[in-house]
């Protein structure tokens, strides 16, 4: 039992190597674009790096384009008291005044997350896992979650098909445990097909 789901293991990383080196390639000319945007809309790098815990809890850089303004870091800790996520382990807020309008955009349709096919490029992440969290998110999260660092975690996932930000912490807690515990080859098809279906319609994105 073991012996097969190291292979499927494997058979998932070459998975996330091709999907991941075929969008790149596919989605070269749009994100020059959509960069020229975002220096256009605000100043400072079109691109945004963050601390991420990933695989056993070995810290990452995470790479994405950026939505919000250049010290929205800074800012966030003024913010901390208008959290709108039930249990206060990520950090959302719908009408969050540091994003950019160009940045409203990208998140809604969830453009913002395509540099991280570099991340899976490299093993730090994969197409498909738990949503890998801050340090900040990380300090509040309850021991019993951790098990979500036995796998590497993903650019979608189980909870950004189930609501992304409109659930609990506790339910993010949920989604974690169930993906970890019932992951297959298939269940990664089955997220993977859900989520082109939740980012055309916007859902759950701020």
């Amino acid at each position: 039992m073991r012996s097969s789901r190291v292979f499927s293991f494997s058979i998932k990383r070459i998975l996330d190597i091709l999907l991941s080196s075929f969008i790149l390639i596919v989605v070269t000319i749009p994100m020059v674009i959509v960069i020229a945007m975002i220096k256009i809309d605000s100043p400072g790098s079109p691109f945004f790096c963050q601390t991420r815990i990933g695989l056993k809890g070995k810290p990452f850089q995470i790479l994405k384009l950026r939505t919000m303004v250049a010290n929205a870091a800074q800012i966030q800790m003024s913010l901390e008291n208008s959290n709108e996520i039930e249990g206060g382990v990520l950090f959302k807020i719908k009408e969050d005044p540091r994003i950019t309008r160009v940045g409203k955009l990208l998140r809604r349709y969830s453009i913002d997350e395509i540099p991280q096919l570099i991340n899976v490029i490299k093993g730090e992440m994969s197409l498909v896992g738990p949503r890998p969290l801050t340090i900040r998110d990380l300090s509040k999260l309850p021991e019993n979650q951790f098990l979500r660092h036995e796998v590497l975690p993903g650019i979608t996932g189980f909870w950004q098909v189930s609501g992304r930000s409109e659930t609990s912490s506790a339910y993010l807690g949920k989604c974690d445990r169930f993906y970890v515990n019932k992951w297959s080859l298939s269940l990664d098809l089955s997220i993977l097909i859900r989520t082109i279906a939740v980012v055309i319609a916007g859902q759950g994105a701020y």
